[in-house]
């Protein structure tokens, strides 16, 4: 699992560092739009890459099965979906949907313990993000 999800994270770096490469490092102010996107996919690489180091050299002492491959690929693949339905049900729902299935189904907790966890993060980023630091998050059409 480790080294599925050290590849996935690195060729994610990759692309930041491929995208951030066309924006200008620096600007007449100070660092610009594309020395932190850089840096960041600089980081994601050399962490993945320590990451599938550690796993490769962990799969030598012990043998994994494939169940233990299935709760950390079903997360991946809920956040993915999360990520996809965020211009289509906005920041919230897509949130809320993401936490109570983390929550319920890969943690297997209550789910009224779920929806309130859910609600209330929901709600505190809004809070920060919205309210706070002026930050706009994706909308759905009923307006959160």
């Amino acid at each position: 699992g480790d080294l599925i999800a050290g590849a996935v994270l690195a060729a994610f770096g990759a692309y930041v560092i491929w995208v951030a490469a066309k924006l200008p490092y620096v600007s007449d102010v100070g660092p610009g739009h594309g020395f932190f996107p850089l840096w960041l996919g600089i980081g994601l690489v050399v962490f993945a890459a320590g990451l599938m180091f550690a796993s490769v050299h962990k799969a030598k002492s012990s043998s994994q099965s494939w169940n233990s491959m299935v709760r950390p690929l079903a997360g991946w693949l809920a956040v993915m979906i999360a990520i996809a339905l965020l211009g289509k049900i906005g920041f919230a729902l897509s949130f809320i949907i993401l936490t109570v299935f983390l929550v319920v189904a890969l943690d297997r907790r209550p789910a009224l313990l779920a929806v309130g966890v859910a609600v209330g993060l929901a709600v505190a980023f809004h809070l920060i993000f919205v309210v706070a630091l002026d930050v706009s998050l994706p909308k759905a059409v009923w307006g959160f």
